[in-house]
């Protein structure tokens, strides 16, 4: 009997070792982890120091695939382009084009930005930039005469329009 109690009396002293050992490791941990919060400080400095971006001038709104040719819808733009906002809105009111609706939509999205986004002055925007582009062509065909067929562009286009202060 005299035997198992000195097996367990060896057993323990190596645990008692080892927690002294985990003390050891927290205490070189410490000095560590401050070393790195000390770097932190000086690139915080240095992101104060960096100059802010200048405010945008201008905002700018994008209508992706219109249903709509570009030709067609070049024929409104040419008559806004340059004009103040509200001045080119009334033009658009009163134009009898199919392209009128989408154009005054994307005008007025590039107003809500110039003004919610940037904090720019509503009377103060004109349409700096206006443009149409092509967009998707769908291929289509049409039946002829014998069993024939010909084919058929259905035609989109993007409307661009940029914003800016005076």
């Amino acid at each position: 009997m005299a035997e198992t109690k000195k097996a367990p009396a060896k057993k323990a002293a190596p645990k008692k070792a080892a927690p002294k050992k985990e003390a050891e490791v927290k205490e070189e941990v410490a000095p560590v982890e401050e070393a790195p919060k000390a770097k932190k400080a000086k690139k915080e400095e240095k992101k104060v120091e960096a100059p802010k971006k200048p405010m945008p001038t201008e905002a700018r709104a994008t209508a992706t695939n219109i249903r709509l040719t570009p030709r067609k819808a070049r024929l409104v733009i040419d008559q806004v382009r340059g004009k103040d906002v509200k001045v080119a809105l009334g033009l658009l009111r009163n134009i009898n084009r199919a392209a009128c609706e989408p154009v005054t939509k994307v005008i007025k999205s590039a107003t809500a930005n110039a003004i919610n986004n940037f904090g720019m002055d509503e009377d103060k925007l004109y349409v700096k930039e206006i443009y149409a582009n092509d967009g998707l062509k769908m291929r289509r065909y049409l039946p002829r005469a014998k069993g024939s067929a010909s084919g058929l562009v259905k035609r989109c286009c993007h409307i661009t329009v940029v914003v800016k202060m005076r």
